[in-house]
C-alpha cells in the first residue's frame, strides 16, 4: 500500500511538472510569434512622421549602429531631457534580448510619437552580430554600439543584459533589469515609468 501511494504521488508531480512546462512554453511562445512588424525601417518612418523634433531625429537615425562612448549617449540623452525617454540595453548574444526586440519594436511604433527611445547594443565584440539582429528585427531608433561594456553600465547601473531604463519628464529614472514577458507588461511600464500615465 505505501508503495502504490507514493507512485500515485510521483505521478501527479510529474503530471504538475509537465502542466508547469507547457504553461511556461506557451507563454513564451505568446512572446516570441508576436515577431516582427513586417515593415520597413522607411515604413517605420513614415508611420512616427510628425513627431516632435527631438523624437524625428532619432526616427531619422532608425536602426542604425551609432558609435557609443558614454560621453556621447549621455549627450544625446541630455538632448531628449525633458522627453519621456526608454532605454533599452540589448546584446546580439543576449537570448532574452532578441525575444524582447521585437516588442520594443511595436512598442516604439505605437508610443514613439511620445516616448523617445534609444538602444544601447553593449558588450558585442563585432558589429556583425549586432547587425544581423537589427536586419532580423528593425527598429525605429537608434542603438548605440558598445563593445567594451562601458556605456551600457554607465547608462543602466547593471553589467547584464536586458536593462531597460525608463526616464520621465523630470528625469526620475525607474531602472527594470530582465526581459519583458508581453508586449502588454512593456507598454504598461512605460506608461507607468516613463509617461506617469
Amino acid at each position: 500500500m505505501p508503495v502504490r501511494r507514493l507512485l500515485i504521488v510521483f505521478a501527479v508531480l510529474a503530471l504538475a511538472a509537465l502542466i508547469a512546462v507547457g504553461l511556461v512554453q506557451a507563454s513564451r511562445q505568446k512572446t516570441s510569434t508576436l515577431g516582427p512588424t513586417g515593415l520597413t525601417v522607411a515604413q517605420m518612418q513614415e508611420r512616427l512622421a510628425g513627431s516632435p523634433p527631438a523624437l524625428a531625429a532619432l526616427h531619422a537615425q532608425a536602426d542604425r549602429l551609432l558609435p557609443g562612448k558614454p560621453e556621447t549617449v549621455r549627450r544625446r540623452l541630455d538632448e531628449l531631457h525633458g522627453e519621456p525617454i526608454v532605454v533599452t540595453k540589448w546584446a546580439s548574444w543576449c537570448e532574452p534580448c532578441k525575444e524582447d526586440m521585437p516588442l520594443f519594436q511595436r512598442a516604439s511604433l505605437a508610443l514613439g510619437k511620445r516616448v523617445a527611445f534609444v538602444g544601447i547594443d553593449s558588450n558585442d565584440s563585432s558589429k556583425s552580430g549586432p547587425l544581423a539582429q537589427l536586419r532580423t528585427v528593425p527598429l525605429p531608433f537608434p542603438s548605440y554600439y558598445d563593445p567594451s561594456g562601458q556605456t551600457g553600465t554607465a547608462v543602466t547601473g547593471s553589467a547584464f543584459t536586458p536593462v531597460t531604463v525608463f526616464f520621465n519628464r523630470k528625469g526620475g529614472e525607474f531602472i527594470r533589469q530582465g526581459a519583458f514577458p508581453s508586449l502588454a507588461k512593456l507598454e504598461a511600464d512605460i506608461r507607468h515609468y516613463a509617461l506617469d500615465d
